[in-house]
Formats: structure tokens, sequence, C-alpha cells
């Protein structure tokens, strides 16, 4: 974890024109930290292999300061958290990438240790077909507890994001512009129920607005942060498949749900696999057998937990599902005469405690 001064200094070096990840990566695995770069004479890093000088023409630190106590303001005020590339939180995905991003902010309730991250794109003007194979998709790989990561725009994005809090599920949406706004405006209404559930992620700045140069920034996350990334619906040309083409780059898998040839929103789709750019993906079990995940579940030992403390509610539910073995959410709430946001936290809590699990359509079962 940086201090607030790296931090500061880190800021800087982010905002440098023209550097890149890659390059500032390069300079602090040289020079050490990003404040002893801006201290460094400029004829010492010219050394650097692969620095140029119009790589450091802008590398002035007078010029970025007053953004960066202005950024670092807004982290501070909004309670902002951030990833910096040699932190152990920083995403094991992302830390392969050499163009990955040197320090990104999150907020919410994001948890990026989970191996099993799925990436959702597809078209902003989804069919009902598209919707309905995203909604079944994650349906069926809920028992396995995956995060779901998308881009938050129309069309697929929300769709996945919705269907995975509807499981559940853990659901990050990626930004291609800073926190201090939303797009697509229409989806504030998700925000809320998106950040109790996952999270937002950005690489951008509070002050940075939306921008269509930044999609391509945010697709190599999308693509770097998961194991395999899915499109599910995409033209012959989109930004779906820019980040289908990316998770190829980063020897990641890429899954691809075919379509009619009459169809224009499979056209991108169908291209990917017959290219062999991505496999054809016609349900889940296509993806679970080939990333392995049910093989990681069966060596897995079963271990029963004993004598794990439960308060007197948690005994309650726990009781009431011994009878039943499993029921929805809101039937549990009823029968245990509790408000349905307290048995969903209780639920939770003796999840976390190994005594529960969450099954497809919000139902639950004693482990």
């Amino acid at each position: 974890m940086l201090s607030q001064n790296q931090l500061r200094y880190m800021l800087a070096l982010q905002r440098v024109p023209n550097l890149g990840d890659t390059s500032a990566k390069k300079l602090l695995q040289h020079v050490g930290s990003a404040e002893e770069i801006f201290k460094e004479k400029k004829s010492n890093l010219l050394k650097i292999d692969g620095i140029g000088a119009f790589k450091l023409k802008d590398l002035s630190l007078a010029q970025n300061m007053d953004a960066v106590e202005a950024e670092l303001r807004f982290i501070e005020e909004n309670n902002i958290q951030y990833s910096y590339f040699k932190d152990k939180n920083y995403p094991d995905g992302l830390k392969h990438c050499l163009d990955g991003p040197i320090l990104f902010f999150h907020h919410g309730n994001v948890d990026l240790q989970n191996k099993k991250i799925l990436s959702i794109v597809g078209t902003r003007k989804v069919t009902s077909y598209g919707a309905a194979f995203c909604e079944k998709l994650i349906e069926k790989l809920a028992p396995l507890n995956p995060v779901i990561v998308s881009g938050f725009a129309y069309g697929v994005d929300i769709t996945a994001h919705k269907a995975a809090m509807q499981h559940n599920l853990q659901t990050i949406g990626c930004l291609a512009h800073g926190f201090d706004q939303v797009y697509p405006k229409v989806h504030k209404k998700y925000m809320a129920s998106v950040a109790e559930n996952g999270g937002f992620i950005s690489e951008f700045w509070s002050s940075d607005t939306f921008d269509r140069n930044n999609f391509l920034k945010r697709n190599r996350i999308i693509a770097g942060i998961s194991q395999a990334t899915v499109v599910i619906e995409s033209a012959e040309k989109g930004g779906s498949l820019v980040t289908a083409d990316i998770a190829n780059s980063y020897n990641r898998e890429v899954f691809a749900v075919p379509g009619r040839a009459t169809d224009s929103q499979s056209q991108g789709c169908n291209n990917l696999i017959k290219t062999q750019q991505a496999h054809l993906l016609s349900d889940a079990t296509d993806l679970i057998y080939m990333l392995g995940w049910e093989l990681e579940e069966q060596k897995k030992p079963q271990q029963t937990q004993l004598f794990v403390e439960l308060t007197e509610e948690e005994k309650k539910i726990w009781r009431f599902l011994k009878e039943k073995d499993k029921e929805l959410l809101d039937i549990i709430a009823l029968e245990c005469q509790l408000p349905t946001f307290k048995v969903a936290t209780l639920l939770l809590n003796m999840e976390l405690k190994g005594v529960v699990r969450p099954l497809p359509g919000k139902l639950f079962q004693l482990i």
C-alpha cells in the first residue's frame, strides 16, 4: 500500500502524456519510485532501453501537481480505493499484462482475489436471444460463484450485471471515465446495487469525462482482469471484438455465442468462431469444461463445519432450512418473521461461516 506521498507522485507519473503504463513500469523498475523518477536527470533516464525523448518531454512535476492535489482530495473525500501494480491486492490477471495500469481505482465491495473472474461483453443492441442466453449462462454458472465483469454499458453489459446480481454474484463495472459521473446516465439507478454486489473499477481520474477514445484502455482491463472473455452478440465490427482480440493477445480464453448467418448481431461472433479466435459457446458446460472449473471444484475436499457459532437469528434461519432443505430468500424472511434486507445480510454471514450456500434463483441451502 502506498503512503499518501507515494500516491501523490504515482498519480503525477500516471498523468505524464505519451508515457504509458509499459514505459512507466520500466522507469519504476530502474529508478525505484515515482518520486525518484521526477528527481532523476533526464539524461540518465534516456539511457534506459525503450525510453526516448518523446516519452519524457512532458516529464514535469510542476505542471501536474494542481491536478494531482485535486484528485487526492477526491479520493479521500469519496473513500475511493486503489490498486498499485506492485501491491498484493492487485489482480493476478493484470499482473501478467505488460500494459496493465500502474494504478487503478475502485469503490464498492470489489474483491478481485477470486480466481473465477469472467468478462461478458457484446453489442449495445442486444436481441432477446442474446439477453436470454446471457441470463441463462450466468444462472448455470452461479453455483461456481464466479465474478462477472462487464462495461456497465447498454445491452449485453447491463444484462450481465443484472443477471449476476439476481444470483447473488459479485459483479464489477469497468468504466471508461472517472467516478465523478455516470455513463450512460439511465444506468444511475443500478449504481448502488452494483456497488453493494461488487463495485466499479477505473484507471481514469474524476476529472476524466466520457470519451470514446477511453474505450480501448478500458477494454484491455476487462480482457486482462479475467480468466476468460465471453462475447454474447456483436455486429461485424464492434468494441467487444476489440476486447476479444486483446484477450487473445494476453493468451486468455475467448468464447463466442454463435447465431444465424443472416443475423447482423451475430456476424462478429460467427467470424470469431470461424477464424478460430474464439471457442464456440452453446452452453455453460462448454465454458466450465474448457476452464477446468468443474474439475477444480471436484478436487476441493468437502469439509463439514462443526461447532460454528451462530447468532439467535442465524439459528432461526438454520432450523428453518434444516426442515426445508432449500428455500427462497423472501420465503425465509417471511417464515422466520425477519425483514428481507436483514435476512440477506444474515445469509451472507452464514455463507461466510460455511453454513449455507446460495443457489440460482435466490435459493439458499444448508451445507
